[in-house]
């Protein structure tokens, strides 16, 4: 006996919609394999459409004043405390977490930086006003970039659609949000809650693949268009943006370098395999952020992998109601593909010391794997993994450790473990990372910015320096003459 597949729905002015022509798409629990519901697959008439509804509330929107801006956040971030276990529920099916991990590691964060931003909108100033001319007084206004396109990934729905819609309201934008064709529930029960708050056309909702996203960014109505995604998906949307030049705001993939020095005692190292295995396997590696490639200076190498090893065999998956777990499955049949991939193809030089294999017949569950032996131009050392695999190289002195750390082409993250303060500082300022971490890994916080370089991206989320991106610079310049 079949069951009826729950039916999502686009969220567009202020109501709930099908496709206009009815396509549909099936979203799949990755915990099972199994689908549980069905999507729009939202066309060029949706796009018109949400487009459309976002324009024509844009002006309303940002003439309120901040202070009301940061009521109707408040309100949000309120109504996402209250439903907090509707939330968890849909996330948890999106993407087949651990319930308690998501009850406690995305709730707080995510009512925290919507509370944040609605502080935000009332810190929306210029920075100057003067005489630089005789006769004549400049002020700056920071005003709201317009209606925006944002596409957001599978890996934290939830928490990344607040990353992109809190900035973006926050400054008096209106907002045309689609989450990943796998993981849209929590975003479509989002567009719920907001409709109840915001004005309708503030913010809409629009699910579907890549071709909606690329519609969304080619639009002719957005003035900005955000990304968080793969490198592929990135230079996609800065080519499509580039037609018209809309201004892009990207955070894409990372490979971020964990560099262990030798001077740590046997206690320091006992901590960092312990924070290290955590960072890099929290959430099966499906963090651009996460602790993956490791970089442990020979004197103490051996032993480091031996107790990263250990760790990795401790260390659980399985299914969102075992308390026991510290990660569910990958997210797709595709990335299981991928990370099993990378493992297959490993040179003969390399060693898996844990792991290394697909866990269960249901779902689609990777074993926390720990390979060695690795060298810098490695395919796992220079393509970004996103699974539940931590890859260690040795290195000799600080200046190779710097020179391997930097020699990929991503520069999201980055963390240095070390007793020596002088040289933590030393590799804050040579590691080429938006983010370095000195003995620790992947702590965020509302008020720091978060982005990286190279091929990681441009743009910050987060912190006052997300929500400027969300903004545009306007000089007045007026006569004082009669």
């Amino acid at each position: 006996m079949s069951t009826e597949l729950r039916r999502l729905r686009n969220y567009i002015d202020g109501e709930f919609r099908d496709a206009a022509d009815g396509r549909t798409t099936e979203v799949v629990n990755p915990a099972t394999g199994e689908a549980y519901a069905t999507a729009p697959l939202s066309g060029a008439a949706d796009v018109d459409a949400a487009m459309a509804a976002a324009a024509a509330a844009f002006p309303a929107w940002r003439d309120e004043t901040p202070a009301a801006r940061q009521r109707a956040l408040l309100k949000i971030a309120d109504a996402f405390e209250e439903r907090a276990e509707e939330l968890i529920a849909a996330e948890v099916e999106n993407t087949g977490k651990p319930i308690g991990l998501t009850r406690s590691e995305e709730i707080p964060p995510m009512v925290d930086q919507i509370r944040f931003f609605a502080g935000a909108a009332r810190m929306l100033e210029g920075r100057s006003a003067g005489e630089y001319m005789e006769g004549m007084t400049s002020i700056v206004r920071r005003e709201p970039v317009g209606v925006c396109a944002q596409v957001a990934p599978w890996n934290y729905p939830m928490m990344m659609a607040v990353w992109k819609f809190a900035p973006a309201l926050a400054a008096g934008n209106t907002v045309v949000l689609k989450p990943s064709d796998t993981t849209p529930a929590s975003t479509v029960l989002i567009a719920e809650i907001i409709g109840s708050i915001l004005p309708k056309g503030v913010f809409n909702v629009v699910t579907g693949d890549r071709d909606t996203g690329r519609l969304m960014v080619e639009h002719h109505t957005p003035a900005m268009a955000s990304i968080t995604g793969s490198v592929r998906a990135g230079m996609s949307v800065a080519e499509s943006a580039s037609k018209d030049l809309k201004r892009v705001h990207l955070e894409l993939g990372g490979k971020a370098p964990v560099v262990v020095f030798e001077d740590l005692d046997s206690a320091a190292i006992a901590k960092a395999v312990e924070d290290i295995s955590v960072a890099g396997f929290f959430n099966a590696g499906q963090d651009c952020t996460a602790a993956t490639r490791v970089l442990v200076q020979e004197g103490i190498h051996d032993e480091f992998v031996a107790a990263l090893a250990k760790a990795a065999a401790e260390t659980k998956t399985g299914q969102p109601d075992d308390e026991d777990v510290l990660y569910g499955p990958l997210n797709n049949p595709n990335q299981l593909k991928q990370v099993s991939g990378f493992i297959e193809r490993l040179p003969a030089h390399a060693k898996v010391e844990s792991g290394g294999h697909q866990v269960g017949e249901k779902g689609y569950f990777y074993a926390p794997t720990v390979v060695s032996g690795l060298k810098q131009d490695d395919e796992i050392i220079q393509n970004e993994v996103f699974g539940p695999v931590i890859t260690v190289q040795s290195f000799t002195d600080e200046a190779q450790a710097i020179e391997w750390a930097n020699g990929v082409d991503y520069a999201l993250a980055s963390s240095v473990w070390t007793k020596d303060h002088a040289r933590a500082m030393r590799l804050s300022k040579a590691l080429d990372f938006g983010c370095v971490w000195i003995n620790t890994h992947i702590p965020l916080v509302a008020e720091m910015p978060h982005g990286g370089f190279k091929k990681s991206g441009y743009g910050k989320d987060l912190s006052a320096y997300g929500f400027e991106d969300y903004t545009r610079i306007k000089h007045v310049m007026t006569s004082l003459g009669e």
